[in-house]
């Protein structure tokens, strides 16, 4: 995972954002747009708004991308209550929970509460989408396709490892949502992130039979899927 971290200081509130995790969501943009203004330069100024104000539309950023430190006692970011993936229409999962996502060694590679996970199989920031399934065409309605345990509670500890040109590995209770309403509740689950499951949001085994890698573009003909 690539970072480009930039840092905007306010009087109260100091916002920094990375570029390399930013997929332009426009939460910011439209949550506060006297703070938030990509025709101006530069495009973060956090003086031109209160800083609880300025904090709250932060959260709103699905990516995390956006992030604060408070110069005051003012309000911070709390962790969700729940773990929860939701699975967009045609994009990336967005995770917001407190997680770790681990390398296959298990060390921390990010913490964060909000993180967008690539589906596509085509970000060049992998695991973190790049806002490619724009330009490859990716389509996928977001559903969730099984039902998993109901009686699942989606709180505790949660990592995500991305293995090693295969799925996501999700460990600890979570839910996921889909764009229809549907959902799965579960402590152990394979997320799909090369693109060609049949089974999506769900792994089954389709990045093998397509050659999928984790480093770099995979051979696969992403747009004939």
């Amino acid at each position: 995972m690539e970072r480009d971290i930039h840092e905007y200081d306010g009087e109260d509130i100091t916002v920094t954002w990375d570029e390399k995790r930013c997929i332009h969501a426009q939460e910011c943009v439209d949550g506060l747009p006297e703070v938030f203004d990509p025709d101006e330069r530069p495009w973060i100024d956090p003086k031109e708004g209160d800083a609880d104000d300025v904090a709250e539309v932060i959260t709103r950023c699905p990516t995390g991308a956006l992030q604060f430190e408070r110069k005051d006692d003012g309000w911070e970011e709390e962790t969700p209550d729940e773990n929860t993936i939701e699975v967009t229409p045609d994009g990336p999962l967005y995770a917001r929970e407190d997680i770790d996502i681990l390398d296959e060694n298990e060390s921390v590679l990010l913490s964060d509460t909000r993180v967008a996970f690539c589906r596509c199989g085509a970000s060049a920031n992998k695991p973190l989408c790049d806002n490619t399934h724009v330009d490859i065409e990716f389509e996928d309605p977001g559903s969730v396709s099984e039902d998993g345990d109901a009686d699942i509670v989606p709180e505790g500890d949660l990592s995500v490892t991305p293995t090693t040109d295969g799925p996501l590995h999700v460990d600890g209770a979570f839910e996921l949502e889909g764009a229809d309403g549907t959902t799965y509740s579960g402590e152990d689950a394979w997320l799909c992130r090369c693109g060609a499951s049949e089974n999506k949001p769900f792994c089954d085994g389709s990045h093998k039979k397509i050659g999928f890698s984790t480093d770099g573009e995979s051979v696969a003909d992403w747009r004939t899927r």
